[in-house]
Order: structure tokens, then sequence, then C-alpha cells
């Protein structure tokens, strides 16, 4: 298997086969199949909401390169009026800047800076995105999620309902057949907010958003929350996560905040912290993960589906996160990096991306999976490793 892995890394530096995982099933007997949202898609690789997928240029290309999802750019929640209460969050994109950041345990990781937020173009461009995205999510070459800012009120304000129906009722009907996927973004900006000074406030919006998102939708839809990293400790962070149990995917987590700069960062410091809630959320008495079957966790299992993103730079990484109960991964930083830090030395970042975190002879996703067979964490099923039985291991105490 080594030789074989090998092997295909070289060859595969070239030209990465579009139907990869296909490949990895047949020479290796491993099912990378993976879930968000409640579907299946091929593989656990996505990309995270931001300016790689605000046209659908870049989407066309995600498909190409076999990404199994992506995430759009994230649009600010309006009224029929267009009044948007979170409106200072649609800031227009500065030049992104991809940089070294050493973290504070010595190792020196990647980050991405820029000072733009959300969408700052008219709603009606947005709605054409998620109407290029729904095709080719019906063509079944990538599945396609939009990603939306609603209010969020103080703890003694009402909720802007008229902002959830309009832009709800909006995107389902570009959407057209259920379910409408929708990603709730807390982006780390929020986090250097005042208001997210008071932590009730925000357990409140927890609690409370998804339920109105599936309120305000004309058709069945599935809420992801991506969880912002709070200016809190580590346990505010497992109390974030079960406050948000209506919810049926959580993001976990996105980026930190550096006060002092007034930017969001990633690198080694953001993989461990969120790792280390995850292991925390674990250890945690409470329900455990929900069972493979079930497409709607929030109505049925109280524990909803987790995706994991924060430095995933590896396939090692990837299983990290996946040992913790995710079943994707959500990347975006290293599909920025420089052309000289990829294996790959033909075609696009998402693909050398891709080549690198699965078929990287030591640190890629084939070789841990192996890895964990060799060491008897992960069984095959029927000839089979599975990238979905990883989640066996992260069942909560209790």
């Amino acid at each position: 298997m080594r030789a074989k892995l090998e092997r295909d890394f070289d060859r595969f530096k070239r030209e990465l086969p579009r139907d990869f995982p296909a490949h990895v099933r047949g020479i290796y007997r491993i099912d990378l199949t993976a879930r968000y949202l409640g579907e299946l898609v091929p593989h656990p690789i996505g990309k995270g909401s931001g300016q790689l997928s605000l046209n659908p240029g870049q989407l066309e290309d995600d498909a190409a390169a076999g990404l199994a999802f992506a995430v759009l750019k994230t649009v600010i929640a309006e009224d029929e009026t267009g009044a948007r209460a979170m409106a200072a969050w649609a800031i227009h994109e500065t030049k992104m800047k991809v940089e070294r950041r050493p973290a504070d345990a010595g190792r020196a990781g990647w980050t991405v800076t820029w000072k733009g937020r959300g969408w700052d173009r008219p709603f009606a461009e947005y709605l054409a995105l998620v109407r290029a995205g729904r095709d080719l999510t019906r063509a079944g070459r990538l599945l396609v999620v939009p990603s939306v800012k609603y209010h969020l009120p103080r703890l003694t304000e009402p909720f802007r309902e008229g902002e959830y129906r309009h832009t709800t009722a909006r995107l389902a009907d570009a959407w057209r057949e259920p379910p409408l996927l929708v990603e709730q973004d807390f982006s780390p900006t929020l986090a250097g907010d005042a208001l997210a000074d008071d932590r009730a406030q925000i357990l409140r919006w927890l609690r409370e958003v998804p339920v109105r998102i599936r309120a305000a939708s004309p058709i069945p839809v599935r809420v992801a929350v991506k969880l912002m990293n709070a200016r809190f400790d580590d346990a505010f962070q497992v109390d974030m996560m079960n406050a948000s149990a209506e919810a049926d995917a959580l993001v976990c987590f996105n980026r930190l905040f550096d006060g002092r700069r007034g930017v969001a960062y990633g690198g080694w410091d953001l993989s461990d912290r969120n790792l280390g809630v995850l292991d925390l959320f674990r250890q945690s008495p409470g329900l455990r993960p929900g069972s493979v079957e079930k497409l709607t966790p929030h109505a049925s299992a109280g524990i909803p589906e987790l995706s994991g993103t924060g430095n995933i730079c590896s396939g090692r990484m990837i299983l990290e996160y996946a040992r913790r109960g995710c079943e994707s991964v959500q990347l975006h930083t290293f599909f920025q990096l420089p052309l000289s830090e990829y294996p790959a030395v033909h075609g696009s970042r998402p693909q050398r991306a891709l080549h690198a975190l699965v078929f990287h002879p030591r640190e890629g996703l084939i070789a841990g999976m192996l890895e964990l067979e060799a060491r008897g964490e992960l069984e095959r099923q029927s000839g089979e490793l599975r990238f979905l039985d990883l989640r066996a291991h992260a069942h909560r105490a209790g």
C-alpha cells in the first residue's frame, strides 16, 4: 500500500484524477464518503465561506478540481426595502495577504489577512450566484451552500423578522427545490465587536437563530451554524455548542480575532484551540452525535452534525477533526498558499491542495487512515475503511 501511495503521489503531481475518490476506493479500499448538512459528498474536503467563492467562475474551477462542496461568500440579510441591521459587515474586500504567523508554541503556520467582511454587492447579484450554485449542485458536480449573516439583536431587543423572512424567501426562490441549505455565519470579526461582549446574548442567538431561519423559509431548510471563537474561555465554547442544538450542523470554529491588529487570523493557535474545545465537548456529559443515518439531527438526535475548520493543512489534520466527530472539513487559507508550497507541479490551487491533502505518503488522508488501521484504531467494514466510521471515536461521555 505504501509503495502504491508513493507512486500515486508522484504521478498525480502532474494531474489529479477528477474522480479521485473512486480511485482511492478501487486501489486502497478506502471509502472517503463524507457528509455536510445531511448531504453525502464524495470526500470530506470543502471550501469555507469567503472571497474564494464569490463568483460563478470560482465555483466552476472548484467543480473541475473535484472539491466536495463550497460555501458561498456571506451575504448580509435584508428586508424587502433593502434595509440591513447588520450592514456594518457589508464591507468591500481589501487585497488578501497570505503570510506566516507563528503560534504561541513556536510553530509557524499560515494565515490570510484582509479587512473585508461580507458581500457588499446588490442582493440580486448574490441570488444569481446562488442559482449558479444550484445548477452545479443539481448536476452532481459540486454541493454549493449559501451563507448568511442574519440580524443578531442585543439581549433586550427583538429579532428583525422582516429580514429573516425576506432574505430566506428570496434564497428559497432562487434554489427552488427543497431542501434549502443555509449556513449562518458568526464571523470572527463579530467576536471583536461590542455585540459579542455579553455571554447570555450570544447564547440567545445560538438558541433562536436556527429556529427563526426555519420558520422564515417557505420550503424545508437545513441550517448550519458557523460558530465564532468567542473572547471567553473554552468552557464557553462548549456552552455555545450545546446552545446550538436546534441547528442541523455546526462548523467548528471560525478564526481567532486579534484585537490589537483588528484582524482575524488562523494558524496553529486556531487548530490547537478548536481541537481542544472539541475534546472538551466530547468529555462533557450529554448526548453523543446523532447516528449516521439521521439526515436532520436537530429533529431527532439532539446534537447537530459537526464540520471542522481551522488550520487544515494536511490529511492528518483532517483526521484530527474527524476523530473528534467532524464529518467534513472546510478550508480557506490552504487554497491560497504560494505555488511553491504545494508538491504538485500543475493544476489549480484547489487541485494541488487536494493532491497534498489526500495522497501525501506521510501526511495525507490515505496514509493517516492506513496508519489508524495498522494500530487497530480503525477497522474495515466489508473490506473497506470508511471515513465516516472515524466519528465512532468521538462519542461524548455520559
